[in-house]
This record gives C-alpha cells, structure tokens and sequence, in this order.
C-alpha cells in the first residue's frame, strides 16, 4: 500500500462505480427498490494488485509535496543559558514505496506499504544566549532527511447503506523505522548531534501527517460515494439501476460486488421485479489469472426487452425495401389478387408492431430470442392510411455478444419465423405466397436495423480510463460472464467519477 489517501478514494471509486456515469444524469429516487441483484462484479487479487499499482503511482504524485508543522525545541544548559532550535519549512517531497499489497478479509480490505521511503527538506535555525557573554549567538541553514522502512497500513470496511456503499476505517497507522539528518551551511559540522535529537519530532510528524492524511482521505471518500449516480444512461429511453445489493462479499483474494442492473425508464418508472437468484459469488472464470469478472443474468435482457416494449419503442414502418415494388399493390397483383383488384397502382407501407415483449433465453451454448409481432399492410391513398390486413409473426432468432471497448455489444440472426393471419378487410390471403414477402421485409429491414444498435451495446461496470483486455465471453445456464484483463491510460484519461 502506499502512504496516500488518494489511493483509497481511487481504489472505491472504481468499485463502487459500475463506468460508467456522467453525474449530472437523473438519479433513481431513494424509494426504488434494490434489492435484488442481477449484475455480479468480481475483482480478483490480479485485478487488485493492478490496480494497487496503478493508484499508488497516481496517488504519490498527488500527496507531495507534503507540508510538516514547525518543530521547535528549546534546551536549558547550566552555564550556558537557553538554546533554542528551530525547523521550519519541512516538507516531504519525495516518497518511494517499492513493496505494497493488498489483501481483502473477513472484516475489510487491508492495504499495507512496506519498506517505505520518503525524503525531506527543512531549514534549521539555532541560538542561544549566555551571561558570560551577552551577545546571542544565531546560525541557520538548510537540512535534508531520509526516512527509511517506513511501514503504512490501513483497514476499511464495506457496508451497503441503502443502496449506496458505505465505508468505515477499521485502522490506520504509520510507522518510522529509521531516519537519517544532514545539515549544510553555516557551522553544521558543529551542530549535527543537537539536531540528531530531533529524530524523534521528526519521524512523530511523520507519522502524524500521513495518518491525518488518510483520515480525510476517508472523510472525502464517503462524502464522494453519496454524489455517486445510481443509473447509467443507455440512451434517451433507458438507463441501467446501479444500485448496491447486500453488503460486499470478501474472500481471502477477491471482492464481489451485487448490482441491481435491471434496465429502468429515464423517467424513472419502477422496473419490471423479477424473481432474484440471490447475491453469490457466481462469476466464475475459466482462466483465474483473470483480473475481472462481470456477470449479467438473463433478467437484465428481459428487463431491457420489457422496456423497450412498454415504452412503444419497437414499432417500424416498413416504407423502402431493396425491391422497392414489393411496396406497390402493382407487386402483388399475383400474390394478393384482391387487393390490387381494389387498390390498383397504390403505394404500401408495412406496420410492424411488437405485440409482446421478446422473450430472451441464455443457454450453456445459445442465446435465443422469440420475437411476437403483429404487421399491418397499409395502402397510402392520397394522404389517408388505410389498413387492409394484419399477419400475426413469431420470430424466432439467435443472438452471438462479443465486447466493443468497455461496451457488451451483439447481433442476430433469423432462424425461422411463422404467420398467421389475424384479420383481412380483402379477404382471405394465402399466406404462404406471402411469406417470401415477409421474409424479405425481416432480413433486409428488421434486422439491419435490430443490429445497428445492438452493435452499440451498452456499458458494463468499469471507470473511465480502464479498458477490458483480452476478454472472454462465457455462456451458462441463464448468465452472461465476461472475463477479462483491464489496462490503464493515461491520467489525463481518468476523470471523476464517470465519463
């Protein structure tokens, strides 16, 4: 661990951020529900320590340089009088931490730098009067300061408070082992042993300024987490709730994070509930080097599905196809001979409405999709829109995900489809002279524009400035898992808390 508070506001920003979110987005009110829990984050102890790394580097930069109150020492010697000594302006300007770990357990995450070194530099000040000679005697000069195996460490505890992590400082301390003083200018070599005895005020200055740092530190932090947003914004529709579920769960080389995950309106509508599988652990990775696990169950693609549907966002009207005369009651004169019986040379149009929500299936080796709709031909007549008949479809489709950026995007594919029709204002229709039709709609029309935006996706849980890495997709029984490794850009990149 490094000596520095900015480390653990870093290290729980970016857990208690799912990526993701621009803080002036709507937050969800206080009443909504949270308990549940279908998004699951794992960061295992690779993930940990390069992250560790990652905020010790950044956070030493941002701790020095670190100013030290004024030392003063005043020393009553017989037949000489009063000596006072004095340091002033010392200031840590340099700190090395070469050895650091991190380590969750059963009441918290522990965060220790060993082996610790830091360097300063201070003005001395020296005088002292007598009655043998009245003049005072007065010499000055500039001093630096190593400290050696200095040891920090810290305990925090998680705790979900109402959807919003909570943190608690179990323990905080640091430790001076070993300090050495050099003074330059003036008559150092004869006051080197009387500024030795500072080494004690030194190394306690020390200890308390970093100690004190890392207090506010976690003060800052708490007051940072309750300004953290508690949906992510998909688009103008929808939005993710990120709300915590249950208290953090720590093993000896991880930590898992509940996410409510479920899509929500922007407007704040409660979501659809759905039955929980209850907060485990259940991101498992085939490769454990793996620094992260996300995993999403199969209710947070219904919930979005549901959404979108309640919404009456899936709704399209079919008005250009690559064969643009198959929008003419001209092209159907064979296939529907009523109809351009009654409606000769009349341009179309074709309504597809969703009747029902997509209903969504993750399996071990598959994510299907069944698609309820219902497509009304509609013959433009001047400026009047006149429904003629209305086909009930069933569509049925598979679905593949694969990660753009930090974003879970995908696509799908028809793999069959059925009709039926629902009612006719022309007559009976021979639906099976239809469906080429309907097919061709589906494959250039639907689906293109299905996958436009499914090539999109939507963000998963990770700040800004990491990016997933090598990442894996696993598929099991009703779950998505990504496993991955995240790499860092450069601190310009890192913005608080979300981009």
């Amino acid at each position: 661990m490094a000596p520095l508070p900015s480390i653990f506001v870093f290290f729980l920003v970016l857990f208690t951020s799912s990526n993701l979110f621009a803080p002036s987005h709507t937050l969800l009110p206080q009443s909504e529900p949270s308990d549940e829990a279908f998004t699951s984050v794992l960061i295992s102890q690779n993930g940990l320590d390069f992250l560790k790394d990652v905020l010790v580097t950044k956070a030493i930069s941002s701790m020095i340089p670190l100013i030290l109150p004024r030392i003063e020492k005043s020393v009553k010697i017989p037949f000489v009088g009063n000596i006072e000594m004095v340091l002033s302006n010392v200031t840590i300007y340099e700190i090395g931490a070469p050895t650091s770990y991190i380590r969750p357990g059963d009441t918290g995450v522990t965060i220790i730098a060993s082996e610790t070194t830091c360097n300063l530099s201070m003005n001395w000040y020296y005088s002292y009067s007598t009655w043998l000679f009245p003049v005072e005697v007065t010499d000055k000069g500039r001093a630096s300061v190593q400290v050696h195996g200095m040891e920090v460490g810290l305990t925090i505890a998680f705790e979900n408070n109402g959807g919003i992590l909570k943190l608690s400082l179990l323990e905080c301390g640091c430790h001076v082992h070993d300090i050495s003083i050099n003074l330059d200018g003036g008559a150092s070599w004869l006051y080197q042993g009387m500024i030795d005895a500072f080494e004690d005020q030194i190394s306690s200055a020390v200890e308390n300024a970093i100690t004190k740092k890392l207090q506010e530190g976690m003060v800052k932090l708490n007051s940072i987490i309750q300004d953290l947003p508690k949906e992510i914004p998909v688009d103008d529709n929808a939005s993710v709730n990120l709300t915590f579920v249950d208290d953090p769960l720590l093993t000896n080389s991880s930590i898992g994070f509940g996410i409510n995950g479920l899509f929500i309106t922007r407007e704040n509508v409660p979501p659809v509930r759905y039955s929980t599988w209850g907060f485990q652990l259940p991101v498992f990775c085939q490769d454990p080097a793996k620094m992260l696990g996300i995993s999403l169950d199969e209710a947070v693609f219904k919930s979005a599905a549901g959404l979108y549907f309640d919404t009456e966002y899936m709704q399209w009207i079919v008005d250009k196809v690559p064969d643009q005369s198959l929008l003419n009651t001209a092209g159907w004169r064979f296939i529907i001979p009523q109809l351009y019986k009654k409606y000769p040379n009349h341009d179309m149009d074709m309504n597809i409405t969703l009747s029902a929500p997509p209903d969504i299936r993750i399996s071990e080796n598959n994510i299907g999709a069944t698609v309820y709709a219902d497509l009304v031909i509609d013959v433009l007549e001047e400026e009047d829109v006149i429904p003629v008949a209305c086909i009930s479809l069933v569509i049925r489709g598979s679905g593949s995900v694969k990660i753009v950026q930090n974003n879970l995007a995908g696509s799908v594919k028809l793999n069959d489809f059925s009709m039926s029709l629902k009612w006719s204002n022309i007559g009976t229709l021979r639906l099976y002279l239809i469906q080429p039709v309907i097919w061709t709609a589906i494959q250039t029309v639907l689906l293109p524009y299905a996958n436009s935006h499914l090539a999109k996706g939507f963000p998963l849980p990770i700040i800004h400035g990491f990016t997933l890495q090598n990442a894996e997709i696993i598929l099991t029984a009703s779950r998505i898992t990504v496993c991955s490794d995240v790499s860092y850009a450069d601190e310009e990149n890192l913005r608080y808390p979300y981009p």
